[in-house]
């Protein structure tokens, strides 16, 4: 069965049989556009790539040691366990279908506890965005900052009352 798109010219409204993107009616677009898009393509790819393995997820040893760690069985085991034991519900905020796994005190901050299924917390996006800017703030983690020498939270509830408000 053909798959069909709208014609990427602005205002039209036919539609296109794929790999076209453009009708009859506007068709001398195409080559320009395809030229466009090879062009940023290949502009974008090797420096995009370069940035966020190299200066950001692989910055040094440490960074690379624990990204190296989330692909190991060890961790898809212990990620399902903890999904499985909190029945993929956000344990920060009670939304369902969650399917992100947090470490709850970071790998950044303590390397013994990233494989404690203790340590482990089902967390939606939104609650993770709020809670990775807590770590940062309370435990000093992230790019740039410096480690701060205070009491670790393993009490999902405590963490919570410490976000942030958003509303």
């Amino acid at each position: 069965m053909s798959r069909f798109r709208r014609c990427r010219q602005p205002g039209c409204h036919a539609m296109v049989q794929f790999p076209n993107h453009y009708c009859t009616q506007h068709y001398e677009h195409e080559a320009e556009y395809l030229a466009n898009r090879q062009r940023w393509a290949r502009s974008h790819d090797k420096q995009y790539q370069h940035k966020y393995n190299h200066v950001t997820r692989y910055r040094n040893d440490v960074k690379s040691e624990q990204y190296n760690f989330y692909r190991t069985t060890t961790w898809v085991r212990l990620r399902q366990q903890a999904l499985d034991r909190d029945h993929y519900v956000c344990q920060y905020c009670g939304q369902p279908n969650s399917k992100t796994v947090d470490h709850i005190v970071p790998i950044e901050y303590d390397k013994q506890l990233k494989d404690h299924l203790d340590n482990l917390a089902t967390i939606c996006r939104k609650c993770h965005r709020l809670k990775t800017d807590w770590e940062r703030s309370w435990y000093g983690t992230g790019k740039g900052n410096q480690l701060k020498n205070v009491p670790e939270i393993l009490e999902v509830s405590k963490i919570k009352k410490l976000f942030p408000k958003t509303e």
